[in-house]
């Protein structure tokens, strides 16, 4: 089936123009995957995924994980809460040209609605900043969750390139 899908690209290029988002609870933490684990990263994509027609990577072999997980420009976040996976986001940066990636990006259902996503997003933007990057992207569209523009422009990242695009989502 062919959807029209309309994608907005969101940069921020300054720690100064993050608006912070608390840490839901004592509970939480944010933890490097080193050495990364191309599981977690399949299992995030597959689970947050499903509700949000990611479909491009459900066709990757294993050895294709392990690459992309395993380049030096990839980083890849996760968040607990207590033992809980509560959502991931992956990072590409782009030295060469001072930029970084949020590739992907999201928290599971069960954990919608409480401030888990504002307080991942804050803590994705802190750690590309620190590596010395002058602008973080991202991309979002319709199909994805429907806070997470509002998530993204509430943490500071601006719209700069707007399109429409006709996806085949079989």
């Amino acid at each position: 089936m062919i959807v029209n899908v309309d994608r907005k690209y969101l940069e921020i290029n300054s720690i100064k123009e993050l608006n912070h988002s608390q840490k839901p609870n004592n509970s939480c933490k944010l933890i490097l995957l080193d050495p990364p684990d191309f599981q977690l990263n399949r299992f995030f994509y597959k689970q947050i995924g499903k509700d949000h027609r990611w479909i491009d990577r459900l066709q990757w072999n294993d050895q294709k994980w392990i690459n992309y997980v395993e380049s030096p420009n990839t980083k890849t976040f996760i968040l607990k809460d207590n033992d809980e996976l509560v959502g991931y986001f992956e990072q590409i940066f782009h030295f060469n040209q001072k930029n970084c990636e949020i590739a992907y990006f999201g928290i599971m259902k069960e954990f919608y609605g409480k401030k888990y996503g504002g307080y991942l997003l804050t803590e994705a933007i802190e750690k590309s900043f620190i590596v010395g990057v002058e602008k973080i992207w991202l991309h979002t569209c319709s199909l994805d969750h429907e806070h997470a523009l509002k998530n993204y422009i509430s943490r500071g990242m601006k719209i700069y390139k707007t399109e429409s695009i006709n996806l085949n989502i079989n």
